[in-house]
């Protein structure tokens, strides 16, 4: 099947969003569908106003993956004043509610990325990728990844993930695991333990 790498239409934005939720397996951590939902359009809405690449993979004009990235001195591909509202807004929230859980990851993956600033100087990060779990496709996260290495060839890219997500896909494509730490997250009603893992290559 013929894949097209293009920009995402508006109309697919929640699609992406689900492809976030179910593929960092955001329900591990909220029982709600509602919170779940909640927490998934934040995400969205965050990675989108700071993303200075975005790639859009299609299947006969179906969304089937989605590649967002961040970089030194390129300007933003989107901005929306009421997604960035929203974003603080949740920002607050986690911040009264869950400094235990999404605080105490955010504070884990700063600690991994200070350490690997101390011999590194990255252009840019994934800041999402994912593909639709649904589709029978092979081969769309790796599709997006090179359209993203024949754009920034020869930059140093780093990434954040854990172990609830397939961090193995990036070990299989030449990124070095630079950063790991055992956290549990403490969500109230329950508590999650993770690996945060931080990933880097050379595009």
């Amino acid at each position: 099947m013929n894949i097209e790498i293009k920009n995402i239409c508006k109309k697919d934005y929640k699609k992406a969003i689900q492809f976030a939720i179910k593929g960092m397996h955001f329900d591990w951590y909220l029982d709600s569908k509602f919170f779940l939902n909640a927490y998934g359009r934040y995400f969205w809405y965050l990675e989108m106003n700071r993303a200075t690449q975005i790639f859009a993979a299609y299947a006969e004009d179906r969304l089937v993956g989605i590649l967002l990235a961040e970089f030194k001195d390129e300007p933003r591909k989107y901005s929306s004043f009421w997604q960035k509202l929203y974003v603080k807004l949740v920002d607050v929230i986690q911040k009264l509610f869950f400094k235990g859980g999404a605080g105490l990851y955010d504070a884990v993956n700063k600690e991994l990325f200070a350490k690997y600033r101390e011999t590194h100087t990255p252009d840019g990060e994934i800041i999402f990728l994912a593909a639709d779990p649904d589709a029978k496709i092979k081969g769309i996260g790796t599709l997006l990844l090179n359209e993203l290495s024949a754009i920034e060839k020869g930059k140093t890219v780093y990434l954040y993930t854990d172990n609830a997500c397939t961090y193995q896909f990036y070990e299989h494509r030449g990124f070095e695991r630079v950063g790991e730490k055992d956290v549990e997250l403490d969500l109230g009603n329950k508590k999650v333990p993770l690996t945060c893992l931080l990933y880097s290559r050379v595009l």
